[in-house]
């Protein structure tokens, strides 16, 4: 996830905290790619803070995709640049629209999920807190029931559906 400051008055819009693109002057549609990591029934995340909202949420890792940049290939570059991490088995596991309001404004972005195994996997272990390198904010593995139990937000919007209907099937077959 990027994470730049506001850039001075007359220059182009940038990323702010969260990664998601705010020019409230020419707003438009981000595409975004993420990857869902799974250890057992724990997917990793990082921990944020709105605090417009007054509210701690939790989404995978990811960010932008760059012009020209193919999303599988924006996903490996986020990853990264987050955790140091690469990541192999990448499968395109759907694609969402997240329209949403975020740190006081709104937003509006195509999400591309992946699942996808770290190439290293003890390198971060199942108890690993850490944090994203380029922004600091936490990293932990969250078992997928407490969000779908409701004790904790899990973003983008759709995800969490997208994830046990992909699980309920796997599971079945």
């Amino acid at each position: 996830m990027t994470h730049q400051r506001p850039a001075a008055s007359g220059a182009a819009p940038r990323l702010l905290s969260g990664g998601d693109y705010r020019d409230p002057v020419n707003p438009h549609i981000r595409p975004i790619a993420l990857a869902v990591l799974w250890r057992d029934d724990t997917i990793l995340v990082f921990e944020g803070r709105d605090e417009s909202k007054q509210e701690t949420f939790y989404r995978p890792l990811g960010g932008g995709i760059e012009f020209g940049e193919p999303a599988e290939e924006a996903v490996r570059r986020e990853l990264r640049e987050e955790l140091g991490a690469e990541l192999t088995d990448i499968v395109l596991l759907g694609v969402l629209e997240n329209i949403f309001t975020a740190y006081g404004r709104p937003g509006h972005e195509i999400v591309f999920v992946y699942g996808a195994e770290l190439a290293d996997p003890a390198a971060h272990p199942a108890d690993l807190v850490g944090r994203v390198l380029d922004e600091g904010s936490p990293v932990m593995w969250q078992p997928l029931s407490r969000f779908a139990a409701g004790e904790a937000i899990l973003y983008p919007d759709g995800l969490l559906d997208l994830l046990t209907s992909r699980t309920a099937t796997s599971r079945s077959s």
